[in-house]
């Protein structure tokens, strides 16, 4: 009968120590895990009754006055709504300012003796404020910005025409970005509440 080589019993021992401190840290991380799916019929907020899409329904927004500010709007409220329309008695308002910036990525023209830009981006930034209609006390208040690239033909007219198109497609991702960070907003301030 042999004894038990300690060399090899010590390192049995350390790998077993390492394995269980593994799993406790793995243990630990799975639990701090809070996430939840956006589009579930869970309440957004602990101590709220209504599903994250009926909460989100409820956010009326105030009129805006450019084009693009309007596409914005629009896409923001199709997207709350999911289709249908603004409500008629709002728990939220939204106030949301958009700005433009239109810059000139390239300028390089081959063709011509001219610095001409070939290449553009249109940068929307929205700035918005949650209320809360009952108490009109602030929720949230944040600013995103998406930037949408277009070319920029000779034609003056595909040139302008691209630039819109630049326009709308960048509305249609702040409308999604903004949509994303309002229902955060929202979660964050339900666990205030």
């Amino acid at each position: 009968m042999s004894l038990p080589d300690p060399v090899k019993s010590e390192a049995a021992r350390l790998r077993g120590r390492l394995a269980v401190c593994g799993m406790v840290a793995a243990l630990a991380l799975v639990s701090a895990c809070t996430v939840r799916p956006l589009y579930s019929n869970q309440p957004l907020s602990p101590g709220s009754t209504l599903s994250a899409s009926a909460e989100l329904a409820s956010i009326s927004i105030k009129p805006v006055n450019t084009r693009y500010a309007q596409q914005v709007r629009n896409n923001l409220i199709f997207a709350f709504g999911q289709g249908s329309g603004e409500p008629a008695s709002p728990a939220y308002v939204l106030d949301l300012g958009v700005t433009e910036l239109v810059e000139s990525a390239a300028i390089v023209q081959v063709q011509t003796q001219e610095d001409e830009p070939t290449a553009g981006t249109v940068t929307l930034t929205a700035n918005y404020v949650l209320r809360d209609t009952a108490t009109n006390t602030v929720i949230a208040v944040g600013k995103r910005s998406i930037p949408s690239s277009f070319d920029r033909p000779r034609q003056e007219f595909a040139a302008y025409r691209a630039q819109i198109d630049a326009e709308n497609r960048a509305a249609r991702e702040l409308a999604d970005l903004l949509r994303l960070s309002i229902a955060q907003d929202l979660a964050k301030h339900g666990k205030k509440a």
